[in-house]
């Protein structure tokens, strides 16, 4: 019998964080990035903070930051951060959706993990959580062992539906009450794929999306969860 698939989105829907966030802010504790990359986004996390901005201005300053300043590093060095980032904060997960992925992998579901986190971060995280197969953006190393600043398969990783039709031939999987857990739009390629669409903690766009499309809209705040 052919595998029933599920697939989740990693930032916002699984990690009560982003990792690219928690591993840019690592890069600066640990001295391989400069201090003053941490400015570069300061002003756009203050306007979140104090909601006169959105999450996705702040996180993009992020990814900014990222790109500007990830030329050169040592391979070895930057996944030596990525693995202490995430022995920090594996635990540091919603619970809905904890929860969700072991009730899925109990009753036999492929679980597929998808996000534009970068992938190192990104496969040491899922792999914790059992997920079956992990796509996170991938940066070129060169032969010199460090990171070129290149990003490798960048068409293929940000449309999430192109990583799905690929997962699901490789693996021979049913798209049969399949399951997709997202919290932003660009979760909304994801949705149209699976039968039941699960939007957890959604953005304004996707909320109104959602809401035209009678999608399951599930929100955690604090220690209690909504089911719209």
């Amino acid at each position: 019998m052919k595998k029933k698939l599920a697939v989740f989105d990693i930032d916002g829907t699984i990690f009560r964080s982003s990792l690219v966030v928690e591993l840019v802010d690592a890069l600066i504790q640990e001295g391989i990035f400069k201090e003053s990359v941490g400015k570069i986004y300061a002003k756009s996390y203050k306007r979140w903070l104090e909601r006169e901005d959105t999450y996705d201005e702040y996180i993009a300053d992020v990814v900014k930051a990222y790109l500007k300043n990830i030329k050169g590093v040592e391979y070895k060095l930057y996944s030596r951060v990525a693995s202490k980032v995430i022995v920090f904060h594996k635990n540091r997960v919603y619970k809905y959706t904890r929860e969700l992925t072991k009730e899925l992998k109990e009753k036999g579901y492929f679980l597929l993990a998808i996000s534009h986190s970068p992938n190192e971060p990104v496969q040491k995280f899922a792999s914790e959580l059992g997920f079956d197969e992990i796509y996170g953006r991938i940066f070129e190393v060169g032969e010199d062992g460090r990171l070129t600043g290149k990003m490798m398969y960048r068409d293929f990783i940000d449309n999430k539906g192109e990583v799905i039709k690929h997962v699901i031939k490789k693996h021979n999987l049913t798209l049969k009450n399949s399951i997709g857990v997202g919290d932003t739009e660009q979760d909304i390629s994801v949705f149209k794929f699976v039968e039941k669409p699960i939007c957890f903690n959604p953005n304004a766009k996707l909320f109104k999306y959602a809401k035209q499309k009678k999608w399951r809209i599930v929100v955690e705040r604090k220690d209690v969860i909504y089911k719209i």
